[in-house]
């Protein structure tokens, strides 16, 4: 018999707790081994609940216990979420999590811990929810040098950016609407100002380099200042908007952002709608990989930690290598960075054209019927210093858009 111990009783855990006690049997058949549930970590009570015979509120008694083997956390957060990961393998126990701030921060520094106690620190609920992404980068697609990383990595700001889409509303009545479905916190900032798609990219990209990529030193920009009329452009030309996480490696050089892009039906992420997630890997071998589905949930995230409690149950002793090390990965600056960019101008085309053909050059004009006094154009391919300089030359410049070159 193996035994597990949940941390945290909210909406992961208690998924946790369920898959593990409802699939008891199909588990044990896959692990070779009976996986029990001995502890359940919170704070709180629950008067009714079977959890309540497991129940503990003290981190100690699972810390002490010699036979607790793994320990899966869901409760978010870095303390005592750091300290919780430490101690536990430190006792010689394995640690998984679903805690994207925590693996962000100190993904080497635990994996190296792990590393020097034998056992294991996984994370594949960290990123996508219920996709398998982790172990593919750390497993699967070892034979290729990756390139690129660009994936829908936020259900929320999908679900607000396809409902704009699809209905014309406006950033904060879709919002509101998030909000009262449960899809978007009271403050939702980490979603829709882009935090949580960077944490999660800075993992993505730690994996797919092999070195630490910092969450801090990539440029993160949400989707509230995304509108309605931007949709009314994107539908005239056809395009989606999408908030991406996006990293890659262009001639030895890393750069990596998270931005709202328009992208066409080309685009492999461009029917990735609602609060679904996408993510797309480029190999240098295998060429582009996609993985698709629910990217949040209580089930979805809650099967990504017991496949982890598997893989460390199947690994009791034996450590599994993950290549991503404390040295730093410097990130480029964005200013050389490629794509073409949707700017949208006050005043009429006939009276603002030349200086704009003047600054940007050749650019795609582009109108909407009931848009007065406005216009937009998608510009040739050019780096962001050189978007910048056009743009301070142009009198009038109400927003812009990357778009996927």
């Amino acid at each position: 018999m193996i035994n597990v111990a949940v941390l945290g009783y909210g909406t992961v855990g208690s998924g946790v707790y369920e898959v593990l006690v409802k699939n008891k049997e199909s588990i044990a058949k896959r692990v070779g081994d009976e996986i029990n549930v001995k502890y359940v970590l919170d704070l709180r009570d629950f008067p009714g609940d079977p959890v309540q015979e497991v129940l503990v509120h003290d981190f100690d008694t699972i810390v002490n216990d010699p036979e607790v083997d793994i320990v899966a956390e869901a409760m978010g957060g870095l303390e005592p979420a750091y300290t919780f990961a430490k101690k536990t393998l430190e006792s010689g126990k394995s640690y998984c999590t679903s805690n994207k701030e925590l693996v962000a921060k100190y993904g080497p520094e635990l994996l190296e811990l792990a590393k020097s106690k034998g056992k294991n620190f996984l994370f594949e609920a960290s990123v996508g929810g219920g996709i398998p992404i982790i172990r593919p980068l750390n497993q699967s697609l070892t034979a290729d040098e990756l390139t690129e990383i660009t994936g829908i990595l936020n259900g929320t700001t999908n679900f607000i950016l396809s409902k704009m889409a699809k209905e014309g509303s406006s950033f904060d009545a879709v919002l509101k609407e998030a909000q009262n479905l449960g899809y978007a916190e009271r403050n939702p900032a980490a979603d829709v100002e882009g935090y949580d798609a960077c944490r999660k990219i800075a993992i993505l990209s730690s994996l797919a380099y092999g070195c630490h990529v910092d969450f801090e030193d990539i440029y993160t920009e949400g989707i509230t200042k995304i509108t309605d009329i931007d949709f009314k452009y994107a539908k005239k030309l056809g395009l989606s908007i999408k908030l991406f996480g996006k990293s890659k490696k262009v001639d030895d050089k890393c750069y990596a952002m998270v931005a709202p892009f328009m992208i066409d039906s080309d685009n492999p992420l461009y029917s990735v709608n609602g609060v679904l997630n996408g993510i797309l890997v480029k190999g240098d071998v295998i060429g582009d990989v996609m993985f698709y589905g629910a990217g949040a949930g209580k089930l979805p995230t809650a099967s990504a930690v017991v496949a982890d409690i598997v893989d460390e149950a199947k690994h009791l002793h034996t450590n599994i290598m993950t290549i991503w090390s404390n040295k730093k990965l410097a990130l480029e600056n964005l200013s050389t960075l490629k794509n073409k960019f949707f700017v949208r101008f006050d005043g009429s085309v006939d009276s603002k054209m030349s200086e704009v053909t003047k600054a940007f050059g050749d650019v795609k004009v582009v109108t909407v019927e009931g848009l007065d006094n406005e216009f937009a154009v998608i510009t040739e391919v050019m780096t962001e210093a050189e978007f910048e300089a056009a743009a301070a030359k142009v009198n009038g410049v109400k927003s812009r858009i990357r778009v996927e070159a």
